[in-house]
């Protein structure tokens, strides 16, 4: 089968041709792969910072979307020819950037068909973490004031949705050409975070600092802390937390795969409450390319690999 992956932990990115997929266990699905997504997250995979529970060679990548092509006995009513999308870890057998793709059943959920592959694609790992941060680390609740830093990319876009959907007031930290695009996700105010002393900006509009804040800066958490109010909450999904101060709870997210919680992320994408935007879709001949432009940033779009 044709795949896009790793030979050694630190290669660079090339086509591989890995084994076909194996016979199915009662817990699994098999998907023929529409789109996949490509997320900083795979570089991290890619130089050993993320251990997928596989051993190169490998194929990359932790999400995609597609069609059903085999489901086992306990595969709790998916249905070959269902639409679907998946994060699924740890690997059961490749990464997702490949012609198809095993994954856990509890980690799927279904996909109506106004919501393309690709957008389908694209939306797990940046859905999943926002979700997990923005409920799970910030227990965020409607009359809060809530930080998002660095609100540009495509997850700190959705941390700035998921925050606005449940009520509360969202200051966020982005580039300047980026502050009209986010405004228009639900943000009150949004802030250059080229700025001198942005959070002391924030510490005025919030007379003492936020409730919570959401990190999605590399090396950002320092200055987001500066401000959250004194027992505040602060989350960063960039694995840099601070310091304790000022009885600050803080917590670092790492993805969890969650197919339920999925679910209810894809009716919110159906719903418009959660969007996101692909701006590119390259062949898997490109992956190395496709996540190079991704780290570098791509203007709050996603960008996806099509095996086809």
């Amino acid at each position: 089968m044709r795949a896009a992956g790793i030979r050694r932990i630190g290669d660079a990115i090339e086509l591989l041709e890995v084994a076909g997929p194996r016979a199915l266990r009662p817990d699994e699905v098999l998907l023929d792969v529409r789109a996949c997504g490509v997320g900083n997250w795979d570089e991290f995979a890619r130089t050993g910072g993320w251990d997928l529970g596989i051993r190169p060679p490998m194929a990359l990548g932790v999400e995609a979307a597609g069609l059903v092509a085999a489901a086992g006995d306990q595969a709790g009513g998916i249905q070959a020819g269902d639409r679907v999308t998946v994060h699924s870890l740890p690997l059961r057998e490749q990464g997702a950037w490949a012609g198809q793709f095993i994954a856990a059943a509890g980690h799927v959920a279904a996909v109506p068909p106004g919501i393309s592959f690709d957008a389908a694609a694209a939306l797990p790992v940046p859905a999943l973490t926002a979700e997990q941060a923005i409920a799970d680390a910030l227990h965020v609740q409607a009359g809060q004031t809530v930080l998002v830093n660095g609100a540009g990319g495509v997850t700190g876009g959705m941390l700035v949705e998921l925050a606005a959907y449940r009520g509360a007031t969202v200051i966020a930290t982005a580039g300047a050409s980026s502050a009209g695009r986010i405004t228009a996700m639900g943000a009150s105010t949004v802030l250059d975070y080229h700025q001198e002393d942005w959070p002391g900006q924030v510490r005025v509009l919030t007379s003492g600092g936020v409730d919570a804040a959401a990190n999605a800066v590399p090396s950002g958490s320092a200055e987001a802390v500066k401000a959250v109010r004194d027992g505040g909450r602060l989350a960063t999904i960039t694995a840099d937390l601070p310091p304790a101060e000022r009885d600050i709870t803080m917590a670092a997210v790492l993805v969890a795969p969650d197919g339920g919680r999925l679910r209810g992320l894809v009716r919110l994408l159906d719903q418009g409450a959660l969007t996101v935007s692909v701006g590119e879709w390259l062949p898997l001949e490109r992956a190395a390319a496709a996540l190079t432009q991704v780290r570098h940033g791509a203007h709050g779009t996603a960008i996806v690999l099509r095996p086809a």
